[in-house]
């Protein structure tokens, strides 16, 4: 059997993008992963697909497991061999009980390693605009368990109140009383500027500053719960002034993402840089087609078409897929015209070494034939590689103009029932604030399992173009935004301006 290991990893405070380098390579490589709660789930998805995930927080009905529990597990899954990954929120030896996990290691016998995560003790202040130290405001932070400020305590108030320039206190809402009186009573001045920041470096990130003497009425005002830090000190009044997170376009606003799962990213990065909380609940799958019979017989004709034109980056996928399974590339097209519809199927093009000799400044049917009215187009052959569910429309509309024209399924467009349901789910709780459709059949999938009457419960219904506004107004919706660029990046600009009108 194969020596075991644990490795101790800091998934960092919330944000995702917070955990290190070797944290993901850790969890890449991880067997057994045991994870506390607080932490980004999508953390999980580095790991490969076989590994055993273990979670550690409560779950209804159930108690939170003991830390006895916790390290006894840790050495059993190691001794059975296995590479085991102890992923715990923030850094394993702030606050983490990471130090007492690895004695018990080191007393075991089991090998490990400590991977240091971003402390919240520093990460969230900066998320909400305070640095820990400035010049002229601290030049001394410290950080201290606020589980401890209730009834007896290690921590030596009277030179912690006034001998440290800014206090930051893990765990501390249910003791922020007693902070305060202690602080207040060893001689930190009354008029103290105090923030207290919930869900830090997460979409809910919320902020409360006041005084010393102000802020537990405050908090209670603003109903701020746990998990939040307390800071106090002089630098939390640069808040104002070097605020950037929370005060993005679309802070806080829950943005369901319809889109397939492998195209959902670019969406979801784009919303994310922008302050909102991408969920990702794809309306649709994309799938091989039963037979390639039909396109793999058009791939072996390609000299006999004067034009391919490309309506997707699917297209583009499933058309590359097929044409090397034949031993075939990017020459194969040499002899024809290309269209690519949109700067996203352009680019998946000029990736696979061709650039498309026609794109269309608007992404419609109409444009698209506007444009090739153009060329000479009588007695010209047309293919189209296309999702099995495709509109006739565009070619309809090429045969109009003297040509003929070949549809082909290169994929198949089929709904996900599974992320579906979830998103039906979601949507009833009315924590949606906008549900996002970049495709007809996104519409029509989500639009199905919500019955003769859909209502997406006060969410605002957003649109890549008109093509797909039209199948959500038939469909039952009322359509909120439509994306003057048909583009994601296009969407998502409509999306931060009509939010932006709001304001």
């Amino acid at each position: 059997m194969k020596a075991g290991k644990v490795y101790l990893v800091g998934a960092g405070p919330g944000d995702p993008g917070l955990i290190s380098v070797k944290g993901v390579n850790c969890l890449k490589k991880a067997e057994v992963i045991i994870y506390d709660r607080l932490l980004d789930q999508s953390l999980l998805e580095f790991a490969p697909p076989g590994a055993e995930r273990i979670y550690l927080g409560k779950t209804t009905g159930e108690a939170a497991r003991q830390q006895v529990e916790i390290n006894n597990l840790l050495v059993t899954k190691a001794k059975e061999g296995k590479t085991v990954v102890r992923l715990k929120g923030g850094d394993p030896f702030v606050l983490g009980r990471g130090g007492e996990e690895a004695e018990v290691l080191a007393q075991n016998g089991v090998p490990f390693e400590v991977v240091p995560g971003v402390t919240s003790a520093v990460a969230v202040p900066a998320y909400a605009g305070i640095p820990v130290t400035h010049r002229g405001l601290a030049s001394s932070f410290a950080v201290i368990t606020g589980h401890e400020a209730a009834g007896k305590s290690s921590i030596d108030w009277q030179k912690l109140a006034t001998g440290i320039d800014t206090l930051i206190f893990l765990m501390g809402m249910g003791n922020l009383p007693e902070i305060v009186t202690k602080l207040v009573e060893n001689g930190r001045p009354p008029d103290t500027p105090v923030a207290v920041i919930r869900e830090g470096t997460r979409p809910e990130q919320e902020t409360v500053v006041a005084s010393l003497e102000d802020i537990v009425a405050r908090a209670e005002e603003s109903h701020l719960a746990a998990p939040a830090i307390i800071v106090v000190g002089n630098v939390v009044s640069l808040r104002e002034k070097l605020r950037w997170f929370d005060n993005r376009p679309l802070f806080g606003k829950r943005i369901l993402v319809t889109r397939a799962r492998h195209q959902a990213s670019a969406l979801s990065r784009l919303l994310s840089e922008r302050g909102a909380q991408p969920i990702e609940l794809p309306a649709i799958d994309i799938q091989e087609v039963t037979s390639y019979e039909e396109l793999d017989g058009a791939i072996a004709n390609l000299k006999e078409y004067h034009w391919i034109i490309f309506t997707s980056v699917n297209a583009v996928e499933a058309f590359w897929q097929r044409l090397h399974s034949l031993k075939l590339d990017s020459r194969a097209l040499a002899e024809s015209w290309i269209a690519a519809i949109g700067p996203a199927t352009g680019q998946a093009l000029q990736n696979r070494g061709v650039i498309p000799d026609y794109m269309p400044e608007v992404y419609t049917t109409e444009s698209i034939v506007a444009g090739l009215k153009k060329f000479n187009l009588v007695g010209h052959r047309f293919l189209l590689p296309r999702a099995d569910i495709a509109d006739e429309k565009l070619a309809r509309e090429i045969y109009q103009l003297g040509a003929t024209v070949d549809e082909v399924t290169a994929y198949r467009t089929v709904p996900a029932v599974e992320a579906i349901a979830q998103a039906k789910e979601v949507i009833a709780s009315g924590k949606i604030d906008v549900v996002t459709f970049t495709s007809s059949s996104t519409v029509t999938n989500l639009v199905t399992a919500f019955g003769k009457e859909p209502t997406l419960n006060n969410a605002r219904v957003a649109c890549i173009g008109p093509k797909t506004a039209d199948t959500a107004t038939k469909a039952g919706l009322s359509v909120d935004i439509i994306a003057r660029e048909q583009t994601i990046p296009g969407l998502v600009a409509a999306i931060e301006e009509y939010f932006g009108k709001e304001a």
